[in-house]
This record gives structure tokens, sequence and C-alpha cells, in this order.
């Protein structure tokens, strides 16, 4: 999670909010228009977020006056605006729909009038009077848009509005100053009512597509504006854009981490949840990495500072997620060929509804009146809405679970994906070494023998030892004379004997014989593991106690993880460079039947390169350096963001927490989002397949057309706003039960004699933030050093693996003010 990510959706991308945009066909000429300016390479304009992503060496002054010559204005996107106060208003944003309904109003009474079976006719000045400042002041808006597009030589959705309307307004001032009509037969009512409900689904289409944001509203909020720092022994309060990279962050219980950094003192919890979708606070100790944007829990924090601005965690996600919405999914190509000929062809279809009547009917104002309802149901603005609304819902709502699509174009992959490859180490192992057993005649001897020589050793083997060895309760005798053997192990004497850990070679030399344990050894390195000999001197001569094998744990939630994958019908398979009984034990215990073992890095990708050759969508999971290949080659490459830069700047969707279940979920969603986009573009098409032949036969007034134009904008909206709804699945419970583990699967836990340990839940009432967390936690293991405490915050549920009484754990939590409820064992 300490890793950078990518900060832009394309190398050498410049961002530029675009204003004026109103429809699919404004899209389009906005990006013909900075296609067209020397040193563009490419440009992409997203509707939805008002924000084009240009890719070249053109000059910014030249790519916000090419937008200004083609109808609108462009500003270059800020690189990470800090939160401001919103801007007052003299009016509220719904004023324009408000007075035009009130003007409008009157002039449906004769229509509601003809309805109830009575006459209300209104003078046909008085309706001249109320459709005027509709039609000239509240529709301004759409001649303005319309005469920048007819300048620019194409068209929109505001020219068909204005050119809808004026035709009805037109007509009806003809007819008033013609005279010999009745004010029954004058139309301002269809002009006037037309532009107050486009304006009105405009606001709720504005309204709408402010929720779509969402996602990046959160994400904005956990910026932090002020920092206390401690410099030269004292601490100051400062505005979060003085920090620079060395300072010392004070961070309080309850207050958010300015910056990333490195803890130096005290221990806490913090909660990353909209970091990293993770639901538990994470214990933070000296040396361990906190990201900005975290909340503490109960404990001071001294924190060094690593990266500040746009360079800290937070700031990078922001950017990859507005990125993964401002650019086109390859789906939208075939909207943007539509949208460039669809004005034209509405006007063509509007002129010979005209002339079809015309000469059918001899009504010149009736044919006029068709050809207006062609001009008004038309609506590119729903084209233009359908997927790029359904792209920010979806990247938002999955970025607030801890999935980070890069852009588009990876979630519109993932949705089609039929195999998943997994690389094994760091992705279904945890990548760092364990105790899995013991082999000797008395194993808590070798366990404790084994951690005193080991104690000043920083190696990783023996970091894996005192953990055991500090879960176990071991209390450890002093070592002395501790000496690294380069190559073979360790010495030291303990107590009053010398003792070895090490390799075969480090016995052989020592002339020591191996005995019934060898064949212990010889499973054990047949699955993988690495092998540590014990021996103390006994009588001037090294005897073997026993042997310790080390293996990389297979993370808890990777069985349930590829069991989900299989239940979706996804195959799954594994690559590894390690040797093939490590690969075929970690296989077994999560499920996996196909796998690769001793793979180079290219060899990775020519694997992933053969299934799609065989035409499979497959997605590739990996975290180091060495899977970037296959990652590069997949259909979609899923980094762990635990793993390196290169991985993750090779991927399209990273994962913010290690956890394989996350891979799932990131299909889910995408299946989800993409399934939007179908419906959208559906709803779109068929308003306007549907909509325009009826108008053109004569069974659509404008008025109707209007509120069926209206509509089809906000619905489109409305239905990808449904997306806000997807959860991850819930996660399912672990088939890889400690107790029952066989014990030739690397990474199970040591076999426990019966009643040593036990797994208990609890419901525990009172809990509502880190502090409590923190607090529980402790009281549990203040009463079992080793215990393992897993706390589900929202649902009040406490695991505990702990060898300790359960009414003692209980009671010693009801005693630190947490109730508890409920009771189990497993």
């Amino acid at each position: 999670m300490n890793k950078s990510l990518e900060q832009h959706a394309k190398p050498g991308a410049a961002s530029f909010d675009i204003s004026g945009m109103t429809c699919a066909s404004c899209v389009a000429r906005v990006e013909k228009a900075l296609r067209a300016v020397p040193g563009v390479e490419d440009a992409s304009v997203n509707l939805a977020t008002e924000r084009a992503s240009v890719r070249g060496a053109a000059d910014s002054a030249a790519i916000v006056a090419a937008v200004h010559r083609a109808g609108y204005e462009a500003a270059p996107t800020p690189a990470a605006p800090l939160r401001t106060a919103a801007p007052a208003r003299a009016l509220p944003a719904w004023w324009p729909v408000a007075a035009a309904a009130l003007l409008s109003a009157p002039l449906m009474l004769p229509m509601l009038g003809q309805l109830a079976g009575a006459d209300w006719p209104l003078p046909g000045w008085l309706q001249w009077l109320l459709a005027t400042p509709v039609q000239f002041w509240l529709g301004a808006r759409f001649y303005r848009a319309g005469w920048k597009a007819l300048r620019a030589g194409a068209g929109n959705m505001d020219l068909l509005v204005a050119l809808g309307t004026s035709a009805a307004y037109g007509l009806s001032v003809y007819l008033l100053l013609a005279g010999g009509h009745g004010a029954g037969h004058l139309y301002f009512e269809s002009s006037a009512v037309v532009i107050t409900l486009v304006l009105l689904g405009k606001w709720l289409e504005a309204r709408a597509r402010r929720q779509t944001l969402e996602a990046i509203g959160a994400l904005e909020s956990l910026r932090a504006t002020d920092a206390l720092v401690r410099r030269g022994g004292h601490d100051h309060v400062i505005d979060v854009g003085m920090l620079v990279v060395g300072d010392v962050l004070v961070v309080r219980p309850g207050a958010r981490v300015a910056a990333d950094g490195v803890v130096e003192e005290g221990r806490s919890h913090l909660d990353e949840s909209l970091l990293t979708g993770e639901s538990l606070p994470l214990a933070k100790g000296p040396g361990e990495r906190v990201t900005g944007g975290a909340v503490n829990g109960e404990g001071l924090l001294l924190v060094r500072v690593t990266a500040v601005g746009a360079a800290t965690l937070l700031s990078q996600i922001i950017r990859q997620v507005e990125d993964a919405q401002a650019v086109k999914a390859p789906v939208q190509r075939l909207v943007d060929r539509v949208s460039a000929v669809f004005v034209p062809a509405v006007l063509l279809v509007s002129v010979l509804t005209f002339i079809g009547w015309w000469l059918a009917t001899g009504d010149w104002q009736g044919a006029l009146l068709n050809a207006v309802a062609v001009q008004v149901i038309a609506c590119p603005c729903a084209l233009g809405l359908a997927t790029p609304t359904a792209i920010m819902v979806g990247t938002g709502v999955a970025a607030r679970h801890g999935i980070l699509i890069r852009d588009a174009e990876a979630l519109e992959t993932a949705h089609a994906v039929d195999t998943v490859v997994f690389d094994k180490t760091g992705t279904l192992t945890e990548g760092r070494p364990v105790v899995v057993a013991l082999e000797g005649s008395q194993p808590e001897r070798v366990l404790a023998l084994a951690a005193a020589v080991q104690q000043a050793s920083s190696h990783p083997l023996a970091h894996a030892v005192g953990e055991l060895a500090r879960q176990r309760g071991l209390v450890l005798q002093p070592a002395a004379e501790a000496q690294a053997l380069p190559g073979r192990g360790v010495q030291a004497s303990v107590g009053a004997a010398r003792v070895w850990l090490g390799n075969a070679r480090l016995a052989d030399e020592l002339g020591a014989a191996l005995g019934q344990w060898q064949e212990a050894a010889a499973r054990h390195e047949a699955e993988g593991r690495t092998v540590s000999w014990l021996l103390r001197e006994q009588g001037g001569q090294p005897e073997v106690l026993g042997l310790l094998a080390f293996g990389d744990r297979v993370r808890a939630t990777a069985p349930a993880a590829v069991a989900r994958l299989q239940a979706m019908g996804v195959r799954t398979s594994m690559l590894t460079g390690d040797n093939l009984g490590a690969a075929r034990a970690v296989a077994a215990a999560v499920g996996i039947g196909e796998y690769a073992a001793g793979v180079l890095p290219g060899e990775k990708a020519e694997h992933v390169q053969r299934a799609l050759a065989a035409g499979r969508r497959v997605a590739m999971v990996g975290d180091g350096i060495n899977d970037a290949p296959a990652l590069a080659a997949a259909s979609v490459g899923i980094a762990m963001a635990g793993g390196t830069d290169v991985a993750m700047h090779t991927a399209g969707i990273t994962l913010m927490r290690a956890d394989p279940a996350l891979v799932a979920d990131a299909i889910a969603v995408s299946q989800r989002t993409y399934r939007k986009i179908r419906q959208n573009l559906g709803w779109a098409f068929a308003y306007n397949v549907v909509g325009i032949p009826l108008a053109a036969f004569g069974l659509l007034n404008p008025m109707l057309a209007g509120a069926a134009m209206a509509l089809s904008s906000v619905s489109v909206v409305s239905n990808a706003l449904l997306l806000r709804r997807w959860q991850p699945a819930a996660p399912a419970p672990s088939s890889m039960d400690q107790a029952s583990m066989p014990s030739s699967t690397i990474g199970a836990s040591l076999p426990l004699s019966k009643g040593e340990h036990t797994m208990y839940e609890l419901t525990v009432e009172g809990m509502s933030c880190g502090h409590c967390v923190g607090r529980v936690t402790r009281t549990v293991q203040g009463i079992d050093a080793g215990a393992k405490v897993e706390i589900d915050l929202p649902t009040k549920k406490v695991r505990i693996d702990s060898g300790a009484d359960l009414d003692r754990i209980a009671a010693a939590i009801d005693d630190a003010g947490y109730p508890v409820t409920a009771r189990a064992v497993d």
C-alpha cells in the first residue's frame, strides 16, 4: 500500500475542464477541435465529467483557443485542488425552472379546461406576454449554444430546441398578428412548456450528475487542511501545504494523518477504510507506514513524513479515479459514430416531416408542429451520458471498496474475463516465511532453543521463529557469543551448552548424525519448505534435537476467493517460479487444479499469451516485478497494492488490500457496470428510435416530446446511480481451518494439542471507534499474549483464537466497559 500509483491514465496526458457542452454532438465537436491542434496525438472528452484528456506536446494556450473557436470554454484542470467552500449563489440553481413553470402554467389552462369539459380561453396578447420571457430570457441559453454550434458548422441538442420552439413561437405570433384566429389556435403553450420541461430535465440531470461524483468527493474529504508538526522541540499547527519530507507529525487520537509517513513513536489503530475498503482498524507501531487521510484511533503517534502533496497515496488515488472516469470506454465509439451524424439527420427528418404532412393534408400549421415535435424529441444528450455516467459511478463505488480501476477500458474488459491466472508468492500466499512444522521429541524445547539462538538476528527466518515463540508465550533463555555462520546458519551459547541452528551442510560439517529426522526433512523439502536443523553440544559432540520447517503461509481468504471465482464460471490457474513441491502444496490448499512451477518471468507472459490465443479472456493477478510482463500481456492485469511500482503501473486494476477475494469483486463490479452501460445505451437509442417516428407520424405533440426528451437524460443518469448500491460479496467462511489442515499443506499452522487453542466468537456491544477496538484487543491479549483477535466493528463481532478460558476473556471485556451479549465456541 505504500507504493506509488500511476498518476496518469496515459503518458504525457493533460486534463482540461470544458464548459458549455450539452450533448454527444458537443463532445464530438470538441474532440475534433482538439485533435486539429498541432502537437495533439489524441484527445478524449467526457460529457459527464465535463473534462478532456489530451495527449501530446501541444501548448495549453493553443488547446484553450481551439476549444473557444469551437464554441466552448476550456481551462487546465488543477493538479490537486484543496477543498474550498462552494461559492455562494444569489439565487438557487432551480430558479429558472421555477420561473418558467410559473409563466407557463397559465398557458396550460385552456388545455386543462378542454380536458374538464370547460372553456377557459386566455386572450392572445396575454399568452404572448407570458410566453415571450420564457422563449427569449429563460430560453436564451439554447440560442447562445445553438448559435455557437452553427458558427462552428455543426449542430447540437440546443440547436434542435431553439429551432423547434422558435418555430412554434413564430407560428403563434404570425397567427396572432394575422387575426381571424381564436386564442385556442395559438401554440404559445407548446414553445413555453417545451422550454420549461427541457430546463427541468437539465436541472435534474445536473443534480443527478453531481451525485456521480460522490466517490471523488469522499476521497477529497480525507485531505487534511492543517497539520500538527514538531519542529525544534515545539509543536506547531501549519497549513498542510507547508509540510516537507522529513517533518515529524504529531497525530493525536481521533485526528487525521496529514501526509504519508513512517511511525517513529507510539502505537495505535488506524482507520483506513475509505482508502483500502478494509473495514477493521489496522494496528500501527514504530517502523510501520501510515497513509495520509487515515484516522488515528486511541494512541498518540509521531510520524516521520515521507511524501507530501501530489506524491501522497491519497492524491494519487484521487488522480487515478479521476483519470478512469475521464477516459472513454471502447463501447463509446459506437455512440461517437452515431452522434457525428445525429443532429443533421434529425433536421433532415424534421424537414421531410413538414413537407410530407403539408403535401398530404394541406395544413402547413399542423405540419410545422409535427416537424417541431421531431426536433424536440431527439435527444443526443442521453446518448452522450449513457456510458460515462455508468463508468463514473462504477469506478467510484469500486474505489470505495479498495478496487482502483485505472481506465474505462480495464473496467469494460474485466466483465468478460473467463480465466484468472494467479501468481503464487505474495498473491495467494503472504510472501513471508513462517514456521510450518516442528519435528523433535520435545517440539516446544526445539522452538525455545531456536528462538533463543536467534534473538539478536534480523533474518526473516529468525523473525518467523521469534513470532511463533511469542505467540506461544515462551520465556527464552539468554544467548551469549552469538555468531552468524555465512551460508550455513548461526551458533550461540544458551545456558551452559553450545547450540547451532542451520542447514544440512552445517550439520554435516559438525559431523552430526541426522538419524530419525532425515525422512521428515526429505518430506518437507519435497514440498518446497526450507529446513533448519537444531543441534546442541552433548558430551563434547553435536547432537540433533530436531528441525524446523519454514514455508510461506497461504492467505486466509485465498481458498474462498478461488472457490468464488470458480462458482462464477471463471477458470483459475497458478504460475510460480518456485519448485514443484511448493506449487503443488499451495494449489491443493487453495483449490486450484492447473498450475505450473519453475516459471521464469518471460515464461509467465507466454503462458498468458497461449491462453489468449485459445480464445480466453485472461486476468493476470500478481504483485512483483517478475509479474509485470504477464500483467501487460493479459486482457486485464490486476496488481496487489502491497507489491512493486512496476506491477501496479502495468496493471489496469489495483487492489488496495492484499486480499485475493477482491479479484472476484473487481470482476463483479465490472459486470454490473457493463450491464448498466448496455441498459443506458438501450434506453437512449430506444427513446430516439421509437420517439422520432412517433413524432414524424403526428402521434406526439411538442409538449409530450419535450417531456420525453427531459425524461431520457434523467433516466440514464438515474439508472447509473443505482450502481451505488453495489456491495462486495460477504466473505465466505475460510476453508483453512487450522486445526484440520493436513500437515503437508504449506501455510498450515502448527498442529495444536487438544484444548491448547480454541476459536471463540463474541458479540461485544459499546464499540464505536478505533479506540474501542484497541482497548478490547489489549484486554484479550492481557490475558493471553499470544491470542489472535479479529474485530468487525460494524457487526460488533469479535473472533478470538486463544488458549485462555472463555469465561475469563468475556469477564475481562465486560470489566473494560464493553458488554458481551453472545458467545460461541468453534
